[in-house]
């Protein structure tokens, strides 16, 4: 169980014994697969899961579009992001974990990859267009050791990369401070890009699901860097929050 097929082998077993049970049993399921992961760590004196970096991405003001243009038009859209967007993700090495609605979230061995593949992504968006309608999306980035339960990943870091997505709130590409140490300066310059700090509003509410030290940072054009070569929306630029 502590080689790299634990967690799946964990997740069939675990499936194979919840059946059909109610949400409180699968509860306990779960909690039991985190105390097993604890143990494996343990025993094998290293990290039960690997150092993955996830993407989380999603339009800005989706809801409010689709409710106007309608089920054809929304279904229309939704083809058009997913074959610009997805094929960056998966041509870099990326793997889709879950499509949900107009969103994604993915996942990359290497954030540097998953950083240059992102921005890939957005450039390509830039071709959709809906009857007038250009989409923006937003982008969060997060390194961490989700834990891996057979096709999904769970745990505290896939809830941290989605809410470092939460705060573009215009739009953009957000990275955690763990994923920019990743990312050496050449890195960013290579790629046409720089990081800047998202400052909190002094009198904002804490943000819920996210640790208090943890820093967030927006991808920005350098200024050595054309904007439209750099694949960010000019929309980017306008967050209040950065």
């Amino acid at each position: 169980m502590a080689g790299d097929g634990g967690p799946r082998a964990a997740a069939r077993a675990a499936g194979r014994l919840l059946g059909e049970r109610g949400g409180a049993s699968r509860e306990v399921g779960l909690g039991a697969l985190q105390m097993w992961q604890a143990l494996t760590e343990t025993v094998s004196r290293r990290p039960a899961n690997q150092e993955v970096t996830l993407v989380f991405t999603d339009l800005v003001n989706f809801s409010t579009w689709s409710l106007h243009a309608g089920d054809d038009a929304t279904l229309k859209l939704l083809r058009q992001v997913a074959r610009a967007i997805e094929p960056p993700l998966l041509d870099a090495g990326g793997h889709i974990v879950k499509r949900m609605g107009d969103g994604t979230m993915a996942v990359f061995s290497d954030p540097l990859v998953a950083v240059s593949a992102v921005l890939e992504a957005k450039r390509a968006l830039k071709s959709v267009d809906v009857d007038g309608y250009k989409p923006r999306m937003r982008v969060g980035i997060h390194t961490g050791r989700p834990q891996r339960l057979a096709a999904d990943w769970l745990g505290v870091d896939v809830n941290i990369a989605a809410r470092v997505m939460e705060r573009a709130t215009r739009g953009g590409v957000m990275v955690s401070g763990i994923t920019l140490d990743c990312l050496k300066q050449e890195d960013l310059d290579a790629l046409g890009v720089a990081a800047k700090r998202v400052h909190r509003p002094v009198f904002a509410a804490k943000p819920a699901g996210l640790p208090s030290d943890l820093a967030i940072y927006r991808l920005k054009p350098s200024r050595e860097t054309v904007r439209d070569v750099s694949g960010l929306d000019s929309a980017d630029d306008d967050d209040p929050q950065a």
